[in-house]
């Protein structure tokens, strides 16, 4: 069978979550997947993807404002890959959608797709997106990802993946659309949840024992919690946060917004609630047995990174480039489905009549299910 080998670019890459994915999608789909370029605008984020990213250098990995970024200039890619920035598609926020600073950020992938017209391409956003601007964001980015430049087309396969069914210990739920250039006689599927008949293997309390965490894990630093926290905490259950659980009155909270994450200590026998990148006192992820939150290397692992993935920066620099990255199990999954169609492999799929997203995708004029 003749190789199959793709450059792949990536923007708003983060640590390097859909990267790392990526690269273990190919080995063993039997794609040769090469680092061509990848740009972020924190310099953390930076130093850790290339630290970690296979190919990636000094000079290849970009820190810089997308805004300032020569889209024209960056080389040749086969493939693309963007988890445009999703506070202003987020539920939790204003969600101001394509009114916000954010929301329009998406138009920079688009802008890749008309430079550089790789093969397929990879877009990550919350699940916010579907209803942002009455709907009219998500519509008007499917048009524009469909048709970035006169001429050039790509076929899209946009799904609500929950991650949790593709072996991340986590219910996180993001919207992938998947695009093919229509030249290429290439059928992408869903892949069908792959932790089917072992549910046990995406709990928290299997993924933060399994195997057994030591003290000399890098990004594994533990915080000092204080002593009203700790009190707090004595008095939540897992699974309940602190509006649920029956405090007394001198520990409660008071304030109008009752976020179902604040002081929310985990299920051991469940998947992790969403992992976050940032947010106060509250919202850094709580065990559910010891009283404390979690400590980076832990919300790693909630994230499906290995425990050699080793983050640059401060704690908190640390706490957010976890937070925003596309969990690794996730994004291998959808990767390996990807190469699979590439290479005519077969793969279990998920029949389009079963797709949780409804999308304008035919021009604006017929709806399809995807």
């Amino acid at each position: 069978m003749t190789e199959i080998s793709f450059r792949m670019g990536e923007l708003f890459s983060g640590p390097g979550g859909m990267a790392l994915g990526a690269h273990r999608a190919a080995a063993v789909s039997g794609v040769n997947l090469t680092h061509a370029w990848a740009n972020d605008y924190d310099a953390d984020t930076c130093v850790t993807y290339r630290s970690n990213i296979p190919g990636a250098t000094a000079d290849s990995v970009i820190h810089q404002n997308v805004h300032d970024l020569d889209i024209d200039g960056l080389p040749g890619i086969d493939g693309f890959a963007f988890g445009f920035p999703c506070n202003d598609y987020s539920l939790v926020g204003e969600w101001k959608g394509l009114d916000g600073h954010f929301g329009p950020l998406y138009t920079y992938g688009v802008r890749v797709l008309a430079s550089h017209t790789p093969k397929w391409f990879v877009a990550e956003n919350v699940s916010g997106l579907r209803g942002a601007n009455e709907g009219r964001a998500f519509r008007q980015i499917l048009d524009h990802l469909q048709q970035p430049a006169e001429g050039l087309r790509y076929r899209l396969f946009p799904h609500l993946y929950s991650f949790d069914e593709y072996g991340v210990p986590q219910r996180r739920k993001r919207i992938v659309v998947v695009g093919i250039r229509e030249d290429q006689d290439v059928d992408f599927r869903v892949p069908a949840p792959l932790n089917r008949g072992d549910e046990r293997t995406v709990t928290a309390g299997y993924a933060l024992t399994h195997p057994r965490m030591t003290g000399d894990l890098p990004n594994h630093e533990y915080t000092r919690q204080s002593p009203q926290v700790v009190e707090r905490l004595a008095h939540i259950l897992p699974g309940e946060n602190a509006f649920t659980a029956r405090l007394p009155e001198h520990l409660k909270i008071n304030t109008r917004a009752t976020l179902s994450q604040v002081y929310k200590r985990l299920r051991e026998d469940q998947p992790s609630y969403t992992v976050t990148g940032g947010g106060g006192g509250g919202t850094h992820v709580y065990h559910w047995n010891e009283p404390r939150a979690l400590t980076n290397r832990e919300r790693a692992r909630l994230q499906s990174f290995p425990d050699d993935f080793v983050f640059a920066g401060s704690k908190g620099s640390v706490r957010k480039q976890i937070g925003m990255a596309v969990p690794v199990r996730g994004a291998e999954a959808i990767f390996t489905a990807l190469f699979k169609s590439f290479r005519g492999s077969d793969y279990p799929s998920v029949p389009a009549s079963m797709s949780e997203l409804v999308s304008q995708v035919d021009g604006g004029r017929s709806d399809m299910f995807l």
